[in-house]
């Protein structure tokens, strides 16, 4: 699987999340993307990140797996940065 460019991936992502931003602008960490976590943003009618859910059979870790799923087709991935921060990282 050949992965988007980060900037492809920050416009797909955009369309599903009010706040995009680079790692760039976060942490100063280099290719990354980071997303609000809290945001209560929905992807197909659910909640995307979900960081306290018990819901253990639609998310992993509070991310909802449909999404992780069209994340891992672009060649990216979710991982928690904080409570309230997700960043978006190549595979």
């Amino acid at each position: 699987m050949k992965a988007i460019k980060r900037n492809q991936m920050m416009n797909w992502l955009s369309k599903h999340q009010e706040f995009v931003g680079t790692s760039e602008d976060f942490s100063g960490g280099t290719g990354g993307i980071h997303l609000c976590g809290e945001s209560m943003e929905e992807y197909k009618g659910e909640v995307i990140y979900d960081y306290y859910s018990e819901d253990h059979n639609n998310r992993v870790f509070g991310v909802l797996n449909k999404w992780e799923e069209e994340l891992k087709k672009r060649g990216w991935y979710s991982e928690w940065y904080d409570a309230g921060t997700v960043m978006i990282n190549l595979i």
